[in-house]
């Protein structure tokens, strides 16, 4: 049993599973190939999914599965041979927000847990109390809940249901992924997972009677991204997030790469077991914090309702681009006599200064001494992706390391 909060991390596949479970999540979710919330995500397929079960629970991490999609007539029966699967390859929870697929995994696989998904709208504790009754074991708040309105949930539900709030990522425009913006915009529906985020997209306003004259939305001469929210991030308020009742803290980034997984992973640990310690120390620490936190991609940063309701500070009406402080080269996968494995994700070369990111909280500044083919063909640069290679950076590595550049 963890000891609470639970640092709940998102993954895209079985790599980045393993990532996140190494670099410090106390719990995994995961999507299937059907009935996850987004559809653009790798996703895994059954073996992957046990494999990661496995490999995370070798490690004393659980792994919840979403099958949050608000179903349709023709997804029901698909649903309940999904939960069969699922019965078979026991995941810690399943993540569900549709009564309907609630009730079916109830009926199929009623040993696993189950949660429900932001996608319900989970806003007041009688919401709470109701899936209780019904057998749900955790809820998650919707993301326009305060930390008032959050301590008052615990106040008002029995001890044993679990609340889970999301403390870091990328925030809607509408209540928690109930948009339509993306259905009417380009045909995709968000609630099925294939939302196109046209909230950040670039708009005009047009009347009606002057069809072609497109006239600029100014906020202050800004910009034009009305609707483009800053990323959700509370690194620096872990103690008012502990003191609030929340049992999980959960990272938005399903669709996230093993450096974004890890560098988020990596620091929410650091903080949450430094508050522990000490709260001084902590304090003293929000700078590292922040400047590691930083090191992943994200696009500004706000504390989203949780202090209130937001205002003209939380949207980004200038651009809709990520900033983009450190580039993912690659992660140590193994070793032979020729050096280190990767699988290359962005170009290197032979020289250049890199830096090895552990998951135990060190970044190590390196340079490039040799890149080599799988055939042992000495090369000067990587500029494939994907290539399998093997690198020689002066120094022991570990399985799990990842090399990554600042920019």
């Amino acid at each position: 049993m963890y000891s609470r909060p639970e640092l709940l991390i998102p993954a895209s596949s079985l790599e980045v599973l393993k990532v996140a479970v190494m670099f410090g999540a106390d719990a995994v979710y995961i999507g299937g190939e059907a009935f996850g919330l987004r559809a653009n995500a790798k996703n895994f397929s059954k073996e992957d999914m046990i494999e990661g079960i496995d490999f995370a629970h070798k490690h004393g991490v659980k792994v919840f599965v979403t099958a949050n999609i608000l179903a349709h007539n023709s997804d029901l029966d698909g649903v309940r041979e999904y939960m069969q699967e699922l019965k078979e390859i026991k995941p810690d929870a399943l993540i569900i927000a549709d009564p309907a697929i609630f009730t079916i995994a109830k009926e199929v696989c009623s040993e696993i847990e189950i949660h429900i998904s932001t996608q319900a709208n989970n806003t007041n504790y009688g919401t709470f109390k109701f899936w209780h009754g019904l057998g749900a074991k955790r809820v998650v708040t919707a993301r326009e809940l305060s930390l008032k309105e959050i301590k008052e949930i615990r106040d008002n539900i029995p001890e044993d249901l679990e609340i889970e709030t999301f403390i870091h990522g990328a925030m809607c425009i509408s209540y928690s992924g109930r948009c339509l913006l993306s259905s009417f915009m380009a045909g995709r529906d968000a609630n099925k997972g294939a939302c196109t985020h046209p909230c950040r997209w670039k708009y005009a306003v047009m009347e009606e009677s002057r069809p072609g004259e497109y006239m600029p939305v100014y906020e202050n001469e800004r910009g034009t991204y009305i609707f483009n929210s800053k990323d959700l991030c509370m690194i620096e308020h872990i103690p008012e997030m502990m003191e609030s009742g929340i049992d999980s803290f959960k990272v938005e980034g399903r669709m996230k790469t093993a450096l974004y997984v890890a560098t988020v992973a990596r620091t929410y640990r650091m903080a949450i077991d430094d508050y522990k310690k000490s709260p001084d120390y902590y304090r003293e620490r929000i700078p590292f914090y922040k400047s590691e936190i930083a090191k992943c991609t994200y696009r500004q940063y706000t504390t989203g309702f949780f202090f209130g309701k937001p205002d003209e500070n939380t949207q980004i009406y200038d651009s809709n681009t990520y900033v983009k402080e450190y580039t993912y080269l690659g992660l140590i996968e193994g070793k032979n006599d020729l050096g280190y494995k990767i699988t290359q994700r962005n170009k290197f070369t032979v020289g250049e200064k890199i830096e090895v990111m552990k998951p135990n909280g060190e970044n190590i500044e390196v340079q490039v001494k040799g890149i080599y083919t799988e055939e042992g063909e000495s090369r000067e640069s990587a500029p494939h992706p994907k290539e399998v290679l093997y690198v020689d950076l002066g120094m022991e590595l570990e399985e799990f390391d990842i090399l990554r550049r600042a920019e």
